[in-house]
């Protein structure tokens, strides 16, 4: 009998994993993009740089092949003399060859004139040539610019290599009989060399340069992009810190009436109660309820800035007197000293703030089995006191105790949170500390029409 081996697979990603997931792929996106754009103003940048050294050593040598043309002489037979050029060009730099066009070439065709024919150009002797140049190359390198040169008409200029394998660029520049007719191939090709070192020197430093700054930048720009898309979905994260804190909330002041209803059916169930009575109770249970979850989607909309804290004339000293009153004060001592009190806040939430504050007096404020003793105190200053005569606040739980989910006595810490909550919401404070009979003291400030 075979066993199969059952393996939990990870559920689906969280909504706060999903948009962590989405900000990396934002990163990466601004990452590439910005790596792209870079790259191809790189390699713009060099091809450009690369073009514009070779076009100034092609123009400084244009300049010394154009000025030796004129050094070419032709004798009385037509013939081409070099005797001019060779005496003055003939100190070594920049060395000059000058290359004829010979009378037969191997590419000549049948029934053509020698030298007419579209391959003439290959058959190219040297005429003159350095005795003693200050760049060598291969004799096939000049020979080979020599009739790229001569096969197009036109001055051509090439990358070559000396004999010592350094870079060189290799020009040539066409010529042609004093009297040549259109259609005649050129006479000749003229040329010369420069040494292309430094430039080659230069292009690679630009060039280490582009790359080093191309990754500099593309790691600056997915740093920034990381932080562009942790603003970007700030609001989002945000959100979904309110969605949470919301159903918290929710459950947390759900529970208790809740759990008054289902005790409420239990006992009209087992008929231990007068049915008018049960409906009553049942009545009274769904209005607070319907109030709960009315201030619950209230405070949900001020959280994510869709409406307003409604701030009216308020009687703090009658509010606090109205929670005592609807609170379960059964077997307990609560004491109310309010004076005449007005403040500029919203009933609802006010109203939630002291309830959740005297049911945390109410249910942490004393020692087991033995009846809680409150006392609460209203002042003219808009100020609300509540404290108890209880074992008082553990000083390692004091400053986080207005944070959601802190407590000091294991509970879920979300009524104090929420009162802390309506006193920042009204521009007023709430701060704890020790009672005069040791307990916990909590001070709710809320501002005043003055």
């Amino acid at each position: 009998m075979s066993r199969r081996l059952r393996t939990s697979s990870p559920g689906p990603p969280t909504p706060t994993a999903r948009v962590l997931r989405l900000r990396r792929r934002i990163s990466l996106l601004f990452a590439l993009t910005s790596a792209v754009g870079l790259i191809a103003m790189a390699v713009f940048a060099v091809r450009s740089d690369s073009a514009r050294w070779r076009e100034q050593l092609d123009h400084s040598m244009d300049v010394d092949t154009s000025w030796a043309l004129g050094l070419l002489e032709t004798d009385e037979n037509g013939r081409l003399a070099t005797d001019v050029l060779a005496d003055t060009v003939n100190t070594g730099c920049p060395p000059l060859t000058v290359l004829l066009v010979t009378d037969e070439g191997p590419g000549d065709s049948p029934g053509e004139a020698p030298g007419d024919g579209p391959d003439a150009a290959d058959g190219l002797t040297v005429r003159h040539a350095p005795t003693a140049p200050c760049l060598t190359v291969g004799p096939g390198v000049v020979l080979e610019a020599g009739r790229a040169a001569a096969r197009s008409g036109e001055a051509r200029a090439f990358d070559g290599h000396t004999t010592g394998g350094g870079p060189v660029r290799v020009f040539a520049l066409p010529f042609y009989p004093p009297e040549a007719v259109d259609g005649e191939g050129p006479q000749g090709v003229l040329v010369t060399l420069a040494d292309a070192t430094a430039q080659r020197d230069d292009h690679l430093r630009l060039v280490r340069v582009v790359t080093a700054g191309c990754a500099v930048l593309v790691l600056l720009s997915a740093a920034v992009g990381h932080v562009l898309s942790g603003r970007a979905i700030r609001p989002a994260l945000t959100a979904l810190g309110r969605q949470e804190a919301f159903l918290a909330d929710a459950a947390h002041d759900l529970r208790t009436p809740a759990a008054s209803l289902r005790t409420l059916a239990e006992t009209a169930l087992r008929g231990e109660t007068d049915s008018t009575d049960v409906h009553r109770r049942t009545l009274r249970l769904a209005e607070g309820m319907g109030r709960l979850v009315d201030g619950l989607l209230t405070r949900a909309r001020l959280m994510s800035g869709t409406a307003t804290v409604a701030r009216q004339p308020l009687r703090l000293d009658q509010l606090v007197e109205a929670v005592v009153d609807e609170a379960p004060t059964q077997g307990h001592r609560v004491l109310v000293d309010a004076e005449d009190t007005v403040v500029l806040a919203d009933p609802d939430l006010v109203r939630r703030a002291v309830g959740n504050l005297l049911g945390n007096a109410l249910t942490h404020g004393h020692a087991p089995e033995v009846p809680a003793d409150v006392r609460i105190t209203v002042a003219r200053d808009g100020t609300l006191t509540v404290e108890d005569a209880g074992p008082g606040l553990p000083p390692e739980v004091a400053d986080d105790l207005f944070e959601r989910f802190r407590s000091g006595s294991g509970s879920t810490g979300l009524g104090l949170s929420i009162a802390a909550w309506v006193a920042h919401a009204h521009g007023g404070t709430l701060t704890t500390g020790r009672g005069e009979d040791g307990g916990a003291r909590f001070v709710l400030k809320l501002p005043t029409p003055d």
